[in-house]
């Protein structure tokens, strides 16, 4: 059985991300979308909130699975038994970083391939940043965010720009 991870911080899950994790799930037998901590972020959804969400738009997709580490990517792969870590890219400036990360991943754990696939066009300029930004001027997100989650998005941005959260 071929198990992939996708990882991320997927804060929140876009519609980029979306299409990533369902062509993955059509390339490999078992996908994990693993939520990863990132310390250099602070995040607008908690991590067991970006879980939650990202279950409910992959409720369709059998074979995929949400989790979330703190581990080391490289670690946290051998752990599930997982030999490719699936990596989107939306444009080239991606690739430095990402082609970096995996020389590192692979160099921790040499059973370790990336596999990167590109982003469809109409999501090469789509960040969780972006959507963000977008959300402080209360745009249409339709076309950025799975229909699903709006609702959550749109009460999370409320909340903090009224000085909650």
């Amino acid at each position: 059985m071929k198990i992939a991870i996708y990882p991320g911080s997927f804060d929140p899950v876009t519609s980029g991300h979306l299409n990533i994790i369902q062509r993955a799930a059509n390339i490999f037998d078992r996908l994990i979308v693993c939520v990863m901590v990132n310390a250099s972020k602070s995040p607008m959804f908690s991590l067991e909130e970006r879980v939650a969400l990202i279950k409910r738009v992959t409720a369709d997709l059998p074979n995929v699975e949400v989790d979330s580490s703190n581990e080391l990517l490289a670690e946290y792969a051998k752990r599930k038994g997982s030999c490719v870590i699936v990596k989107g890219l939306r444009a080239g400036s991606d690739f430095e970083n990402e082609f970096q990360m995996a020389l590192i991943n692979r160099q921790i754990n040499p059973d370790l391939d990336t596999m990167f696939l590109t982003a469809e066009h109409q999501y090469t300029y789509l960040s969780s940043s972006t959507v963000k930004e977008l959300g402080r001027y209360e745009v249409d997100l339709s076309a950025f965010l799975p229909e699903a989650i709006i609702p959550d998005f749109q009460e999370r941005m409320n909340s903090n720009l009224q000085g909650g959260k």
